[in-house]
């Protein structure tokens, strides 16, 4: 397979990882971009932009990032509280005063960061028309009994952490989520990354879809097929598990430009590999030039550690920050320090301060992974042996 784009002699070997990529995992269409300090030290793509098409990847070429979204989602948030607008041990019914239904008064807003709400399902689903709905979403949100008392233990809201979020930053700025990131962030510095795509920019999407479990594909450290207890946890309707990833039923389709044009925070996110990689480097390393959009605080605050341990929903142990995932078992970014977001199925974005690594991964075919994609961790093995090789 043919990888076009460029490489500093330094990221080699990222280069050979995502042609292996390709040749040994399956790998249909992807892109990959790493900054080092704010300047961009690797762009690479290769395959096709649809899954099961044969019209090239292109440099443009943007996908939908599932879950890797709500890294993004949550830099809202914390901007918002860096600017003041938002205090994060408030009660979120302080902003949003339906919320406060069902025993949900003392829920604030570094819980739902942190995945601690009590909130990952719904006790009726939703139809896709619902969950492109902000109305709706917010509506069900607001009625809906935790699972659990609100702080006290954490579990993946795969869905609902959006819906969250995304109501709060329209109580809070009175527009979308989507559109005050446009207008504050990417907007201003051309990132190629948008919660709610515009019209204009609907042609460069390229048509996602599943891919098998490519045989062999287990690395060191890597697990490419699910423990049995995730399986069977999937597997099971009435577990958390189950309910939280069925929130909306049946399942959106993700190749609609109706799907790709509305806002869910947590995992309609659209980006370029570049774009996910510029994003995380405007907030910690400041690509051209710019000033980091995290002061020192807010950095602490997004990397600092608020949930560790079995997660309710992922059944796994898990590592969180105020939104992001950290530096773990179920989500091996580049080091201890590092955070970001992976994408159910392939998409990461992530940054690593002490380094200075800034990075974004983007496909068209989704394996059956929800934090630990092997082409990813592939990746991102290879950029750690790119710096300790200097």
């Amino acid at each position: 397979m043919d990888v076009d784009g460029t490489v500093t002699d330094r990221f080699a070997p990222v280069r050979e990882a995502f042609e292996r990529n390709f040749a040994r995992l399956g790998e249909r269409g992807a892109a990959v971009a790493v900054h080092l300090h704010g300047r961009k030290v690797v762009d690479l793509w290769g395959g096709t932009r649809d899954v099961e098409g044969d019209a090239p990847w292109e440099q443009g070429t943007a996908q939908v990032v599932r879950s890797a979204t709500k890294g993004v989602a949550a830099a809202v948030v914390l901007l918002l509280h860096q600017r003041g607008l938002l205090d994060l041990d408030a009660p979120v019914a302080e902003y949003w005063p339906a919320f406060k239904a069902g025993g949900k008064e003392r829920v604030t807003v570094r819980h739902l960061l942190a995945h601690r709400a009590g909130l990952p399902a719904v006790d009726r689903p939703l139809t896709p028309a619902e969950a492109l709905d902000p109305d709706r979403t917010a509506a069900a949100m607001a009625a809906q009994a935790p699972a659990w008392e609100p702080g006290t233990d954490h579990g993946y809201h795969a869905q609902t952490f959006g819906w969250l979020l995304g109501e709060l930053v329209r109580r809070v700025t009175g527009t979308s989520l989507g559109a005050w990131l446009a207008a504050e962030v990417t907007g201003p510095a051309g990132i190629d990354l948008w919660i709610g795509l515009p019209d204009a920019e609907a042609a460069r999407v390229g048509r996602c879809g599943p891919l098998p479990v490519p045989e062999g594909a287990g690395a060191p450290g890597v697990r490419a097929r699910p423990k049995r207890a995730v399986t069977e946890a999937y597997a099971d309707p009435r577990s958390l598990t189950r309910r939280a990833f069925g929130a909306v039923s049946p399942s959106p389709d993700e190749n609609d430009p109706a799907y790709h044009a509305a806002e869910l925070p947590a995992s309609n996110g659209v980006a370029t590999a570049q774009g996910l990689s510029r994003f995380y480097a405007a907030l910690t390393g400041g690509p051209d030039g710019r000033e980091p959009l995290f002061s020192p605080r807010t950095l602490e605050l997004a990397r600092a550690e608020h949930s560790v341990g079995p997660d309710r929903v992922l059944v796994v142990d898990t590592r969180l920050g105020a939104g992001y995932m950290l530096h773990g078992p179920a989500s091996p970014l580049l080091a201890p320090g590092s955070f970001g977001h992976p994408g159910r199925g392939g998409a990461l974005g992530f940054a690593d301060p002490a380094s200075g690594v800034a990075f974004g991964y983007v496909t068209n075919g989704f394996l059956k992974s929800v934090t630990a994609d092997p082409r990813a961790q592939a990746l991102v093995r290879a950029v750690r042996e790119s710096l300790a090789a200097s």
